[in-house]
């Protein structure tokens, strides 16, 4: 059983790229190549980027809370982490600040 249809085979398509390369039309071979290059190019940029090291796990740490405890206690560790949460958005709103004066953004 033959592998490529009945009009076509190996030594059909060599003769037809024989005959492409004897004519002056040199742009066809450009084309050709062209043509032959892209979907290699698709083809290698998927297998590179699959051989890529996958990003590392990252590990999130959970506080661990004693569970007798009162709701002030719960209120003021809520106090602290809102002070701490605060002061995170300050610094990044003044970095953002810096980075407006710097740019001549009002």
């Amino acid at each position: 059983m033959a592998i490529f249809p009945r009009p076509s085979g190996p030594r059909a398509a060599w003769s037809d790229f024989k005959a492409l390369w004897r004519q002056q039309n040199r742009h066809k071979i450009l084309i050709a190549l062209l043509s032959i290059m892209m979907p290699m190019l698709i083809v290698t940029g998927f297998y590179v980027d699959s051989k890529r090291d996958k990003p590392r796990e990252t590990i999130t740490y959970i506080t661990s809370f004693s569970p007798d405890r009162t709701d002030a206690e719960i209120e003021k560790q809520n106090i602290a982490d809102q002070k701490i949460l605060d002061a995170r958005r300050e610094a990044r709103r003044l970095e953002y600040q810096r980075l407006a004066d710097k740019l001549g953004i009002e």
